[in-house]
């Protein structure tokens, strides 16, 4: 459960972050980066897909510039798994509504820009 966010921090079952994160159901991976920076790839998401996932949720950061082509969309989609891509401030509060369903559900979070 992600208890709060704002610019550059982020703060996930009591603990707090100050890197991009992703949430597993089981692990938060924190530090992540991307290969190109503000441009979400399919080789930024091996960790995800391996976890087989139901719903990938992400946040593309406090003002939504991290960019996520429509090419990362479509593998991920042929890989099984729907997407939600939000500002991450939406993208935390889809992320805390999800976890109620009966989904696997995953979180990259972009934490600035």
């Amino acid at each position: 459960m992600i208890d709060r966010y704002d610019f550059g921090k982020i703060t996930i079952g009591g603990k707090n972050y100050s890197s991009d994160v992703i949430i597993f159901p089981d692990k938060i991976k924190d530090n992540w980066w991307r290969k190109q920076g503000h441009l979400l790839l399919p080789e930024d998401l091996g960790e995800v897909v391996k976890e087989k996932p139901d719903i990938l949720v992400v946040g593309t950061g406090y003002s939504g510039l991290m960019q996520v082509p429509e090419s990362t969309v479509k593998w991920l989609k042929e890989q099984g798994i729907k997407v939600e891509i939000k500002p991450t401030r939406e993208a935390c509060s889809i992320f805390n509504r999800l976890l109620s369903s009966n989904k696997k559900v995953i979180a990259v979070l972009h934490l600035t820009c």
